[in-house]
C-alpha cells in the first residue's frame, strides 16, 4: 500500500511542494502538511488502518509553502475550531483539472459494482470526447465509488481561472451526467482536496452489496501534457451560458418538449439548466456516425440551441435551423384551417366494476381489513406499519387534522422499503412520488399535485429538507411557498401543494427531534420468526407463478379514489372522555385524536353526519386508534420513547442481562453487533455535520462513567487503561418505557357504565349484551360476568384491523383490559371465578377475538397458605395452568406449580401513588433506618418525620422526578 501512496503522491505533485493530508472520520478531521513524502507516506498508511477513518484527501494544486509550519510532517487528530486548513487563498497556482464522475446513489453509503461500473464507463466516454476536443491523455483512476480523470493545466491562481475551470465542468455535466452518473461541478475550487489513491474508501457499512473499495490508479501516461488554455475555453464555451435571443418567427411558440416528440426524436434524458431544460438526445440526428453527443436546449425565455459535441459533428455549434429544416422541410409552415365542427359531448364512462366493489365495501365492508389484506398479498406480516400507512392516507381527506406522517424504522434488508411501496401500490398513480430529490425540488414540481405520498427510501434528509418537513406538518391544510430569483432577478413564488404527507424509512433515525416529533414512529418486523414467514411467502409466490391480484388493487386504489374526492371533517362528540396516561408531548395527544378521525374517515358511508356534514366517530373508532396508538407506544413503536428498533432492542437486552453496570463490549457480545455499531447505539454519532443522539440522551435509565482499569500483562507488565462503564437503572428504565395507555371515562349522561366501547344498538358483544329475556334490550346483566375486564386498553396490544368480519353487520367493537396493575380488580375477580374460566368467556366474543390477548387478572398468593408436595404431581396450577404441580393449598382442591410459588415468594415492588409521599419532608440522616418502606430492599436512608417513612436513595429520586415532571421540570 506504501508503495501505491508513494507512487500517487508522486504523480500529483511531481515538482514536490507542500501537500496538506486531510482524513475525514466519524466526527472529527485529521490534517497535517508534508513535504517529506516518505513520512506522509507513514503517516498515511497509519490513518489508513483506523477503521473511523471515511476517506484520506490530499491538496491538488501548489500549496504555499509558509503552511508547513502549521503541522510539519505531522498528522494532528481531532482538529479544533481554531485549526486551520488550507483555503482558496492559499494556492499559489492550478495545476489541475479534476473531473469526479460519481454514480447516483443514496448518500452516505458505497457504491454497487453496477453503480461503480457505470462510473467507470462514463469516464472511458469523457475521455474519448476531450480527446477529439484536442485534450492529452489524463490520469485514469478509480475512487473506489466512482472514476476520476486528471488533466494537467498551468493557470494562475486568480477568478478568470475558477470561472474556466467551473465552465468546463459545467459542459461535462451538461453533455455526460444521466440518471446513473453525475459530474460533480462542486470541484472547481482551487483548494479543492481530492482522494489519495491507495487508501481506502469507507461510506457507509462494508456490506457484500455496497463494499469498501481502495482507491487505485488505473493508468499514467509516461509524459503528462499540459492541455492549452485555448482548448480549455473551448469547452467552457461549447454550451450558451445565457438565453440567446428568440428568433422572430422560426422559433416563436414552440415547446421543445413536444416538438421532440411529434418528430420521433428519442430523448435520453432531460436536467434543468440556465432556468430552462436540457434534453440529452438518444441518437445524433445529424450523423449516423455515432449515436451519442446530441442535445438541444430550450432556455426560458423559449428560444431553442441544438447540436453535437463531437467535433466532427460541429462541436457544440448551433443547428437548430439545420435540425428544424431537416424534420420540417415536408411539412409546410401554414397549417390548413380547421373545419368547425360541433363539440361532441364526452362519452358517459361505462359502469366500473371496481368502483361499485369499492362502494360496496365502504357501505358494508370492513374497507381497512380489505386494504389491509390486498397489502399481505404482496408483504408478508408488518400489518401495523400497514395500518399506520393507511391512517396517513386517510389523513389527507380529513379536514380538522394536521396530517399523519410515518417514519419507518428497521434493520437493513428486512422490509421497510417493501412495506412503503406495496401500501403505495394501493394508491392511484397520481398521488405518489418516488426517488431522490434535491433541497428545493419538490418547490419546482409543477406535476406535484395535492394529496401526494412523499417516501424517502433510507436517505439522509438534509437540514433544508428537515426544515421543509416542518413546514409541511405545521401547514398540513396550506400550501407551502417558497420565494427566490430567477435569473432575470425576478421574483418567483414556488410552492408545494397542501395536504402532502411523508413516508421515511430508514435504518437510523432522521437525527431531529423536531422531525421526529411530528412523525408516527413505527418498527418493522425484523425478527426471526418474520424471516421464515417471507421465506415461505416467496416459495409459494414463485411455486403459484403468480403475483397480487390486480381486481384487489383496482379495486383498492377506487376506495382511494372514493376517499380523496372529499375532504370532510369529522367530530369526536366523546372527546372529553378520552384519557391518558401520559401527555408530556404534547404531539403525541393530537396524533391519537387524528388517528381516531382518521379511522372514522375510513368507515365514512357507515357513519352518521350532523347539520354541517361532519361525520361523527363512534367509539368503537377510539378503540381502532387506541390498540394501535398502545401498539407504536409500546413493542412495535418508539412513539413516546422515540426508540428505534435497534435502539430498543438494546435497551431490552440491557435489563434481560440483569446488571446495573455494563461495558460496550459486554453488551456487544449479547447483541451480535460491531465494536462500532454498539458504540454507537450508545454514545450517538455524527454524519455529514448532523449528530444523532444516542441512549445516553434518549434514555434516563443509563448514565456513564470513565474508570482506569489496571491489568497484569505478560512478562510481569501492569496495563492501565481507560474504560467507559455504563450504569442501568432498571426501575428507572420500566417507568420511562412504560408506554402510553388511553381509556374512556365513564360518562353519567349518556347511561354509559364505563366498560365497553360501543353505543346503543352496536351488536358487538353479542353474549353480554343479548343476555335479556326474550330479546327485549334490556340492560340486564349477567351477574357471572365481569365487567371490570372490557375498560383498559394497554400498550402491548397487537392488532391487524379490528375483528375479521367481511359485512358491514358488525359494527361494534371492545377492548379487554389485560390486567397489569389493579390491585383492587384483582381482589374482586378472585372471589367470583376462575380466571381461566374468565378468559375463556371473554375470548368467546365474537367480535372481539382479534383485538387483543386476554390476561385474566390473577388473585394474590400467600405462599404460608400452601404445604409443598413430597413428588410433583402431575395436577394442572389453578393459577396458569402448567404442569406438574409442586403444592397444595392447605384444605386441598388447588395446586400450585414451582414458578407461581417462587413469584409469590420474591418480595413485591410497591410504587407510590403519585403525590402521596412529597420529597420535600425528608431528610437524609446518618443513623441505621432498616429497609426501604416503598422497595422493602435498598437501605433507608432518608426519613419522613411527617409521613412517618423511610426511603432508599432510589425511590427518594423517583419521589423527585415526580414531583418535576408535575411542576413541568425536564
Amino acid at each position: 500500500m506504501s508503495e501505491e501512496i508513494r507512487r500517487a503522491v508522486g504523480l500529483l505533485a511531481p515538482d514536490g511542494g507542500v501537500i496538506e493530508v486531510r482524513a475525514l472520520a466519524d466526527g472529527a478531521t485529521h490534517s497535517g502538511y508534508f513535504d517529506d513524502y516518505e513520512r506522509l507516506a507513514r503517516a498515511v498508511e497509519a490513518l489508513d488502518a483506523d477503521p473511523s477513518v471515511a476517506g484520506i484527501y490530499v491538496t491538488l494544486n501548489d500549496v504555499n509553502p509558509a503552511l508547513l509550519a502549521r503541522r510539519a510532517n505531522r498528522i494532528k487528530m481531532r482538529l479544533s475550531r481554531k485549526d486551520a486548513t488550507t483555503a482558496d487563498a492559499d494556492i499559489l497556482r492550478r495545476r489541475w483539472l479534476p473531473v469526479d464522475i460519481d454514480p447516483v446513489r443514496p448518500s452516505g453509503v458505497s457504491s454497487t459494482d453496477e453503480e461503480h461500473k457505470a462510473a467507470l464507463n462514463a469516464a472511458e466516454r469523457i475521455a474519448a470526447y476531450l480527446a477529439e476536443q484536442g485534450f492529452p491523455a489524463p490520469i485514469r483512476a478509480d475512487s473506489g465509488n466512482g472514476a476520476h480523470l486528471l488533466y494537467r493545466i498551468d493557470l494562475e491562481n486568480d477568478e478568470a481561472a475558477t470561472a474556466l475551470v467551473k465552465g468546463c465542468l459545467a459542459t461535462l455535466d451538461a453533455l455526460f451526467s444521466n440518471e446513473a452518473v453525475t459530474v460533480d461541478t462542486a470541484n472547481h475550487n482551487a483548494a479543492r482536496i481530492w482522494k489519495l489513491y491507495g487508501t481506502c474508501s469507507r461510506k457507509g457499512d462494508n456490506t457484500p452489496e455496497r463494499p469498501h473499495r481502495r482507491a487505485r490508479i488505473l493508468n499514467a501516461p509516461e509524459e503528462i501534457g499540459v492541455v492549452p488554455a485555448e482548448r480549455l475555453r473551448h469547452l467552457a464555451g461549447l454550451l450558451p451560458r445565457e438565453d440567446p435571443l428568440q428568433p422572430k418567427k422560426k422559433a416563436a411558440g414552440i415547446d421543445l418538449a413536444a416538438w421532440l416528440l411529434d418528430h420521433g426524436i428519442a430523448v435520453r434524458s432531460t436536467k434543468p439548466y440556465q432556468g430552462g431544460t436540457l434534453f440529452t438526445l438518444e441518437s445524433c440526428p445529424f450523423s449516423a456516425a455515432h449515436k451519442d453527443g446530441a442535445f438541444a436546449i430550450q432556455f426560458a425565455n423559449g428560444a431553442v440551441f441544438a447540436g453535437c459535441h463531437h467535433a466532427t459533428c460541429g462541436g457544440g455549434a448551433q443547428r437548430w435551423p439545420e435540425l428544424r429544416e431537416r424534420y420540417e422541410r415536408r411539412q409546410k409552415r401554414t397549417p390548413k384551417p380547421k373545419e368547425e365542427e360541433a363539440p361532441t359531448p364526452p362519452p358517459t364512462p361505462p359502469d366500473d366494476e371496481h368502483r361499485e366493489r369499492a362502494l360496496e365495501i365502504l357501505k358494508n365492508g370492513d374497507p381497512l381489513t380489505f386494504l389491509l389484506d390486498t397489502f399481505n398479498q404482496s408483504h408478508v406480516g408488518d400489518r401495523l406499519v400497514a395500518e399506520c400507512l393507511v391512517m396517513s392516507l386517510a389523513s389527507q381527506s380529513v379536514e380538522n387534522t394536521n396530517g399523519l406522517h410515518v417514519a419507518v424504522s428497521g434493520n437493513s434488508g428486512k422490509g421497510k422499503t417493501h412495506a412503503c411501496t406495496t401500501m403505495q401500490n394501493l394508491i392511484p398513480a397520481a398521488y405518489k412520488l418516488k426517488g431522490t430529490v434535491s433541497d428545493k425540488a419538490l418547490y419546482y414540481d409543477d406535476d406535484l399535485r395535492p394529496g401526494t405520498v412523499l417516501l424517502f427510501d433510507d436517505v439522509s434528509l438534509s437540514i433544508d429538507l428537515q426544515e421543509v418537513l416542518k413546514s409541511a406538518t405545521a401547514n398540513f391544510r396550506e400550501p407551502i411557498e417558497h420565494r427566490t430569483l430567477t435569473t432575470e432577478r425576478k421574483l418567483r413564488v414556488c410552492t408545494i401543494p397542501e395536504r402532502c404527507v411523508w413516508w421515511l424509512a430508514k435504518v437510523e433515525d432522521l437525527g431531529d427531534d423536531q422531525v421526529m416529533n411530528r412523525m408516527l414512529t413505527v418498527w418493522i418486523d425484523d425478527t426471526v420468526e418474520q424471516d421464515k414467514r417471507v421465506f415461505e411467502h416467496m416459495k409459494k409466490a414463485e411455486a403459484a407463478g403468480r403475483t397480487t391480484a390486480t381486481d384487489d388493487i383496482l379495486t383498492c386504489r377506487a376506495i382511494w379514489e372514493i376517499i380523496k374526492a372529499d375532504v370532510l371533517s369529522v367530530r369526536v362528540p366523546f372527546a372529553r372522555r378520552i384519557q391518558s396516561s401520559t401527555t408530556q408531548n404534547r404531539r403525541n395527544p393530537g396524533m391519537l385524536f387524528d388517528l381516531i378521525k382518521c379511522h372514522a374517515r375510513l368507515f365514512f358511508l357507515q357513519r352518521d353526519r350532523d347539520g354541517d356534514g361532519a361525520v361523527i366517530a363512534r367509539p368503537e373508532d377510539f378503540a381502532a386508534a387506541a390498540i394501535l396508538y398502545g401498539a407504536i407506544n409500546g413493542e412495535a413503536g418508539g412513539q413516546e420513547t422515540k426508540l428505534t428498533k435497534n435502539e430498543a432492542a438494546a435497551l431490552a437486552t440491557v435489563e434481560s442481562m440483569g446488571v446495573e453496570v455494563f461495558t460496550v463490549r459486554q453488551l456487544q457480545g449479547a447483541l451480535g453487533l460491531s465494536y462500532y455499531q454498539t458504540r454507537r447505539l450508545l454514545n450517538g454519532y455524527v454524519s455529514r455535520g448532523t449528530p444523532y443522539s444516542g441512549l445516553l440522551e434518549k434514555c434516563p435509565a443509563i448514565s456513564l462513567y470513565d474508570a482506569t482499569v489496571t491489568e497484569g500483562g505478560d512478562y510481569g507488565v501492569t496495563v492501565r487503561r481507560r474504560e467507559q462503564y455504563f450504569t442501568f437503572d432498571r426501575e428507572v428504565y420500566r417507568a420511562w418505557s412504560n408506554g402510553a395507555s388511553v381509556w374512556l371515562d365513564d360518562d353519567p349522561d349518556d347511561g354509559s357504565d364505563g366498560s365497553m366501547f360501543q353505543q346503543n344498538g352496536s351488536n358487538c358483544c353479542q353474549q353480554e349484551n343479548g343476555r335479556s329475556e326474550g330479546g327485549s334490550g334490556k340492560d340486564v346483566q349477567d351477574p357471572d360476568i365481569d365487567r371490570s375486564m372490557y375498560v383498559y386498553v394497554q400498550h402491548n396490544m397487537r392488532t391487524e384491523s379490528m375483528d375479521s368480519r367481511t359485512s358491514g353487520d358488525s359494527r361494534g367493537a371492545c377492548v379487554f383490559r389485560t390486567a397489569a396493575q389493579d390491585l383492587e380488580n384483582s381482589e374482586h375477580n378472585a372471589g367470583k371465578m376462575d380466571p381461566a374460566s374468565n378468559a375463556a368467556t371473554l375470548i368467546g366474543s365474537s367480535c372481539c377475538q382479534r383485538a387483543a390477548t386476554v390476561l385474566p387478572v390473577l388473585p394474590p398468593i400467600n405462599p404460608a397458605d400452601y404445604i409443598p408436595l413430597p413428588v410433583a404431581k402431575n395436577e394442572p396450577c389453578h393459577i396458569c395452568g402448567r404442569r406438574p404441580t409442586s403444592s397444595v393449598k392447605r384444605g386441598g382442591g388447588a395446586y400450585l406449580c414451582y414458578e407461581c410459588l417462587k413469584k409469590a415468594k420474591q418480595p413485591g415492588k410497591v410504587q407510590p401513588l403519585p403525590g402521596v409521599l412529597d420529597h420535600r419532608t425528608f431528610s437524609r440522616t446518618k443513623v441505621e433506618l432498616g429497609r426501604c418502606d416503598v422497595c422493602g430492599e435498598k437501605r433507608a436512608v432518608y426519613r419522613s418525620r411527617e409521613a412517618q417513612a423511610k426511603v432508599c436513595d432510589q425511590c427518594y429520586a423517583r419521589l423527585v422526578r415526580e414531583w418535576n415532571g408535575r411542576e413541568g421540570v425536564r
